[in-house]
C-alpha cells in the first residue's frame, strides 16, 4: 500500500515500538482529520514472525494509548489480533504531548579533544560526518567542542586562526546539530581523561619562562602552567596585555569570525573556560604532578602575585603575622594526616577560616570579572553564557571536606561553598554547569568518604534557589544503564509532569564523550535510548520555546554584587528532596542480561543474521521488560 504524499503526522508517535515494524503513512494536505495518523503491519515482518506478532497486537494496541494517543480504531472488526496488512488508525492528541514537552531535557555530546589538532587541522573530515550524522540520528540536540587558545592564537599575540574552526561548525551546521562553544584558556593534557597534549601558546610559555610565577604553584614550588594564576588577571605581562585583556580580546575575534554562525543560531552557549578543565577550581589534583585519587590535593596559591595579595589582604585585617599555610599535607594525604585538616584542625580556627574565605573570594572574583568581559564581547547575540564547576566528590563526608577545599570550594556542613558561585552567575545569567551526574555514592570506596549524590543535589540546589539554570555533564565515559538512570534522575529530580513543566529539570545536559566505544553497537541502542528518556520520550524537538529553552539576545550583565551579598549564600540550607530513582529508566538488570544475550547470539549463530531482526528482538525483550517493571515488579531496578 504506497503512502500517500502530504503533511506527515506519524512521527508525533514516534515511540510506537519498532518491532512490529509499522509503516506509517502520510495524509494528503488539507485532509479533514490533520492528526489521525494510519499505521498497518508489514507483511514480510508478520509473515518472517508469524503468530508472534498477531498475538501481541493488543499490547501494541495499549502500548500507543499509553504514549499519548486519544483513540485507537481499527480498520476491520477482528478481535484482538493484526493480520498482516490490516490496518489500525492513531488519533493524535497534540495537547497532551505539548505538556509532555515541557519536561524536554536537550542533550548534547562533546567532540573528540583532538578533532581540530594541534597543527590547527580538521582531519578526517568525512568520519566526523558520519559520526555527526549518526548522532542526529539518535535525537541528540546538539555537539560541544573547545575553542583551544593553544591552537588559535599560537603564532603570536593577536594572531588568530579560525578556518579549521569554520570548517568543523559548518559541518556541524550542515548535520543539523547545535553547538556549544568552549572558550578553553586551559592547557589540554595532565587532567583525567585527557589524551592528547594541547599547550597554551607558545609565546605565553615563552614569557613563563622568564616569570614562572605567573602559572599556578604549589607550597613546595611546583609550577602548574595548565592555566595562568588568577594573580595576573590584571598584570600587564603579556606584550602589554593583562590575562583578562588577552581572553576578552580572543572572545572577540572568535564573535567577530563567527558571527554568521551566530546569527543563524547555531551557536546556543558559549561556556567560558574559568581555570583547569575549563572549570571554576585551582588545579589542586594534578595527575602530572604524582596525585592519585582520593588525596586530598594541595593549595596552589603560592605565585608571588597570589601570595603577596594574600599578605596586603591580611595587613588589612590586622594580621600582618598571618602567612599561607605550611600544614597542609601534600597531594596524597588523607585529612587526618594532616595539622590543617584534621579534626579541630587550622581550618578552624580563624587564620584557617580567613585564608579559606580569601582562597574562595579569588575564585569568585577571577570568574566574576572574565564572564563580564564575555559579556560585552556577546552582548546582543542570541546565546546563553556558561561556567562549568568540577564535582570535587571525595572527602565530602569528611568533616575538613579537605579536597573541596584544596580546589577553592569553602563547603563545610555549615556553610555552603557553591551559591554564592551561583549567586556571582546570575548577575550574568550564566548557566551554571556541574560535574559527576552519573555517580552514585555505591560506585566510591567507602575510604574516600565519597558522596556525589549529596554534592549533586547541594549544587543544583543552590543553582535553583537562585533562579539560574542549571546544567551537567558525567565527569567519566559511561555506557552502562546505571550511569545513564543517574543522570536521568538529576536532569529531573521529582520526575516528569504530564501536565505542564516538571518542579525541577535541569536546561540541558552533555554527554562525555563522542568516541568509538559510544558508538558500539550494545553502547549506542542504550544510548539512544537514554536520549529518548532524557527528552521524556518525545520525537526531537527542533524549537526550543515548546520546552522553554529560547534564547534571547544577551543583555548587558547586572551591577556587581558586594562580596559581602555574595557571601550571604553560604549560609547552609536544605536541599530540595530527590527522587530515589527515574521515572525514565533506559532499563535495569533484565536490560542488561538481554543485552548479553542478544551480544551472545549474534557472535555465536552460524547464520549471518539481519541487523534489522536483531534490532526487532531487542526491541520486543526491551519493551517487555519495561512494561513487566512497570506493572509487576517496581521494586526490580532496586534489587540490583
Amino acid at each position: 500500500m504506497p503512502a500517500a504524499t502530504g503533511t506527515n503526522v506519524g512521527t508525533k508517535l514516534g515511540a510506537l515500538p519498532e518491532i512490529m515494524r509499522l509503516q506509517h503513512h502520510k495524509i494528503p494536505s488539507g485532509a479533514p482529520h490533520r492528526n489521525l495518523a494510519t499505521y498497518r503491519v508489514d507483511t514480510a515482518t508478520t509473515t518472517r514472525k508469524g503468530n508472534g506478532i498477531r498475538a501481541r497486537s493488543d499490547w501494541i494496541l495499549r502500548s500507543a494509548k499509553r504514549r499519548g494517543a486519544a483513540a485507537i480504531t481499527r480498520a476491520s472488526s477482528a478481535g484482538t489480533s493484526v493480520a498482516p496488512n490490516q490496518e489500525f488508525k492513531v488519533k493524535l492528541n497534540d495537547g497532551d504531548d505539548d505538556k509532555m514537552l515541557l519536561n524536554y531535557v536537550p542533550i548534547y555530546v562533546m567532540l573528540p579533544l583532538e578533532v581540530i589538532t594541534v597543527d590547527n587541522v580538521l582531519e578526517d573530515e568525512e568520519g566526523i560526518r558520519k559520526r555527526l550524522e549518526q548522532l542526529r540520528a539518535a535525537g541528540v540536540d546538539g555537539v560541544m567542542v573547545d575553542v583551544w587558545w593553544g591552537i588559535v592564537e599560537s603564532q603570536g599575540p593577536k594572531q588568530y586562526r579560525w578556518s579549521a574552526y569554520r570548517r568543523l561548525f559548518q559541518l556541524v551546521q550542515r548535520c543539523g546539530l547545535k553547538l556549544q562553544a568552549i572558550m578553553s584558556f586551559h592547557q589540554c593534557g595532565g587532567n583525567i581523561g585527557d589524551a592528547v597534549n594541547i599547550p597554551l601558546p607558545q609565546w605565553v610559555l615563552n614569557i613563563g619562562e622568564s616569570n614562572p610565577d605567573i602559572f599556578y604553584t604549589n607550597g613546595t614550588g611546583n609550577r602548574n602552567k595548565e592555566y595562568l594564576s588568577p594573580g595576573v588577571d590584571n598584570e600587564p605581562l603579556f606584550a602589554g596585555r593583562t590575562a583578562v585583556e588577552i581572553y576578552s580580546d580572543y572572545m572577540k575575534s572568535f564573535r567577530e569570525n563567527m558571527s554568521d554562525f551566530l546569527d543563524a543560531d547555531l551557536i546556543v552557549d558559549i561556556e567560558v573556560g574559568l581555570g583547569p578543565a575549563g572549570e571554576l577550581r585551582y588545579p589542586s589534583y594534578p595527575q602530572n604532578q604524582g596525585w592519585k585519587f582520593p588525596g586530598i590535593g594541595e593549595f596552589q596559591c603560592y605565585d608571588r602575585y597570589l601570595e603577596q595579595d594574600f599578605k596586603n589582604a591580611a595587613t588589612k585585617a590586622g594580621h600582618l603575622e598571618w602567612e599561607l599555610p605550611e600544614d597542609a599535607g601534600q597531594y596524597n594525604d588523607k585529612p587526618e594526616a594532616t595539622e590543617f585538616f584534621r579534626k579541630n584542625g587550622t581550618y578552624r580556627t580563624e587564620r584557617g577560616k580567613f585564608f579559606l574565605t580569601w582562597y574562595s573570594n579569588k575564585l569568585l572574583s577571577h570568574g566574576d570579572q572574565i564572564l563580564e568581559e564575555a559579556n560585552k564581547a556577546f552582548l546582543g547575540c542570541r546565546v546563553k553564557l556558561a561556567a562549568k564547576v568540577s564535582g570535587i566528590h571525595w572527602w565530602y563526608n569528611d568533616e575538613s571536606h579537605a579536597a573541596e577545599l584544596t580546589a577553592g570550594f569553602y563547603n563545610l556542613k555549615d556553610r555552603d561553598g557553591y551559591r554564592p558561585i551561583a549567586r556571582m552567575l546570575s548577575r550574568h545569567d550564566a548557566i551554571f554547569n556541574f560535574t559527576c551526574l552519573e555517580m552514585r555514592d555505591s560506585d566510591q570506596p567507602a575510604e574516600a568518604k565519597s558522596a556525589p549524590q549529596e554534592l549533586v543535589q547541594q549544587v543544583l540546589s543552590g543553582g535553583w534557589r537562585e533562579n539560574i539554570e542549571v546544567a551537567g555533564e558525567n565527569a567519566l565515559p559511561r555506557y552502562d544503564r546505571a550511569g545513564y538512570n543517574q543522570m536521568l534522575l538529576n536532569a529531573r529530580p521529582n520526575g516528569v509532569n504530564r501536565d505542564g513543566p516538571p518542579s525541577l529539570r535541569m536546561s540541558g545536559i552533555t554527554y562525555l564523550r563522542l568516541s568509538d566505544e559510544l558508538l558500539e553497537w550494545k553502547n549506542f541502542r542504550i544510548f539512544k535510548t537514554f536520549v529518548k528518556k532524557m527528552h521524556a520520550d518525545q520525537e526531537y524537538c527542533s524549537d526550543p520555546e515548546k520546552y522553554q529553552g529560547h534564547v534571547l539576545p544577551l543583555e548587558p550583565s547586572k551591577p556587581k554584587i558586594p562580596i559581602e551579598e555574595l557571601l550571604e549564600a553560604a549560609k547552609p540550607v536544605q536541599p530540595f528532596p530527590f527522587d530515589d530513582e527515574t521515572d525514565m529508566s533506559v532499563g535495569g538488570a533484565l536490560a542488561d542480561l538481554i543485552d548479553n544475550l542478544i551480544h551472545f547470539a549474534s557472535k555465536s549463530s552460524d547464520r549471518r543474521r539481519e541487523p534489522a531482526d536483531e534490532a526487532c528482538f531487542y526491541d520486543l525483550l526491551e519493551n517487555e521488560e519495561r512494561s513487566l517493571n512497570a506493572h509487576c515488579n517496581p521494586e526490580v531496578d532496586r534489587a540490583r
